[in-house]
Order: structure tokens, then sequence, then C-alpha cells
């Protein structure tokens, strides 16, 4: 048992080096066109729906990329705090079973 919670925590950490690393790239490809069409807005502003839509109608053209954009941020943030949160349950569990 504790061997495979070991596992089970290396495994869900090279999950989140993969993750982190997919969806910088994905990012990054979008953000180097918000940045060549000099779209601006602040980070908090891609989890405020509000805020979004007054950007969007700012800039307009590129609506798509900011979609696009605000939705692989929210999309990774959720899933890395989903794999920490068990990162931090499994290691949790391996202290009750150390040998």
């Amino acid at each position: 048992m504790y061997e495979f919670l070991i596992f089970l925590v290396w495994g869900i950490f090279a999950a989140i080096l993969f993750l982190n690393v997919y969806f910088r790239v994905k990012v990054f490809k979008v953000y180097k066109n918000l940045v060549q069409n000099r779209v601006q807005f602040d980070a908090l502003d891609t989890f405020n729906k509000e805020k979004m839509e007054s950007v969007k109608q700012k800039y307009p053209a590129n609506a798509a990329d900011i979609d696009t954009f605000v939705s692989h941020i929210q999309f990774s943030t959720r899933l890395a705090s989903i794999l920490v949160a068990l990162i931090s349950i499994f290691g949790g569990i391996l202290m009750y079973f150390r040998e």
C-alpha cells in the first residue's frame, strides 16, 4: 500500500509538470497574438466575466483569442488546484503509513 501511494503521488506530480508545459505552450501562442495586437487587461480580469466582456468590447477583432486565453488559464488553474489537493491528501495519508 505504501509503495502504491508513493507511486501515485509521483504520478500526480509528473502530471502537474506535464500539464504545466502543455498549457504554457498553448497559452503562450495565444498570449503572443494578444501582445502583438496590444490587447491589455489585468490578470485578475480572467476570472471576472463582466470585465472580460468589456475587454472583448474594446477589442472585438481579438475576441476569439481572448476567449481562448481565458479558458486555458481557468482550466489550467482548476486542474492544478485539484492535482495539488490530491497530492496533499495522498501525502497526508502517507504520513500514517510510514514504516
